[in-house]
């Protein structure tokens, strides 16, 4: 394989596996900015790619998606979204009107998304068949634009691994910005992470500026789920392999700002790659030495998430009301 080749993969990769931890840490942001800690994205991530699998796989054997592949796409999405959206709620309600403690609350729904997907996996494929298979249709080929197929680096890294997600992360980063920044909701939204107290004071209703920010984190989360999902070309197993995780490390990295989380998902997500494609990176030691020296790569994008927060968890500033229940009576 050429160098040429080699390069547009890794890039290709990496830009594929960055949009999950792009969507699923901006969801994260929106969430702690208005002053819910949202933990609960790994299992956020877990339904909204089940439902949206699930979805893919019906519109398969009706027919509707090989005749209309990226349509049926965009519903899937759709269909991630609005289901990621209707599980948060349970932590928004927990944490806004029952006044739970939100770590706890988000380790809960951590540990119900992925019994409930393999319930009702089992439930819709028969038992022991965990695994929902991804159609081939929704990737995004050079049929699909009427292009020849050659084999040249920028057709390797745009149509190799190149799905309608990736798209939409785009559209959602810039949407994302705008209403956080340049929008009075978004200024509202941060105000009730950061002083509740004072927003309430001048008529900014805190628990529904809390349960928007928590909604919009269930939809993104949920859509990068399927985004995982979709990268990780293997079909959905009842797991998001600690992304969710790894978005949160992402979002505290990024400092809760749309731009550093873009940039952290990009470093997150190439060390990533060079874990699963160390085997075809020539310059990389081989450590044939050693036993198991495969996980040894594999590891990578984890050990250095640890390093990396151990090095600027000091200059990382939280909003300073996240995790605290409101209370209208405190002043």
């Amino acid at each position: 394989m050429s160098w040429t080749s080699i390069l547009a993969d890794l890039i290709g990769a990496t830009i594929l596996f960055a949009v999950p931890l792009l969507l699923v840490a901006l969801g994260g942001m929106f969430s702690e900015r208005s002053g819910v800690i949202n933990i609960a994205l790994e299992g956020i991530m877990i339904v909204g790619a089940l439902c949206s699998c699930l979805t893919l796989v019906g519109l398969d054997k009706s027919g509707f998606g090989a005749a209309h592949p990226q349509l049926g796409m965009l519903i899937a999405i759709l269909v991630a979204a609005a289901s990621g959206a209707v599980f948060s709620l349970l932590l928004a309600f927990a944490s806004i009107n029952l006044r739970a403690d939100q770590t706890i609350g988000g380790t809960a729904l951590n540990m119900l998304a992925p019994a409930f997907a393999i319930v009702l996996t089992w439930a819709v494929q028969g038992q022991g068949q965990t695994t929902i298979l991804i159609p081939t249709w929704t990737r995004i080929t050079q049929d699909n634009f009427g292009i020849e197929k050659a084999d040249t680096f920028f057709q390797n890294l745009i149509f190799k691994s190149f799905y309608l997600t990736t798209v939409v992360a785009v559209i959602l980063f810039i949407c994302a910005y705008v209403l956080m920044y340049k929008t009075r909701f978004g200024l509202r939204l941060r105000s009730c992470g950061e002083h509740p107290q004072a927003a309430d004071s001048v008529g900014i209703n805190v628990f529904k500026m809390r349960y928007a920010g928590v909604i919009i984190s269930g939809c993104l989360g949920g859509i990068g789920g399927l985004a995982f999902t979709v990268a990780a070309g293997s079909g959905f197993q009842s797991s998001v392999a600690g992304y969710g995780f790894l978005a949160l490390a992402v979002m505290i990295f990024g400092n809760w700002k749309p731009f550093t989380i873009l940039g952290a998902s990009l470093f997150f997500a190439l060390f990533k790659i060079i874990g699963s494609y160390s085997d075809s990176i020539p310059f990389l030691p081989s450590f044939k030495n050693v036993n198991s020296s495969e996980y040894i790569y594999l590891m990578l994008p984890y050990v250095v998430t640890m390093i990396v927060l151990i090095l600027t968890s000091k200059h990382s500033r939280a909003p300073k009301a996240e995790g605290i229940p409101y209370d209208k009576g405190t002043r």
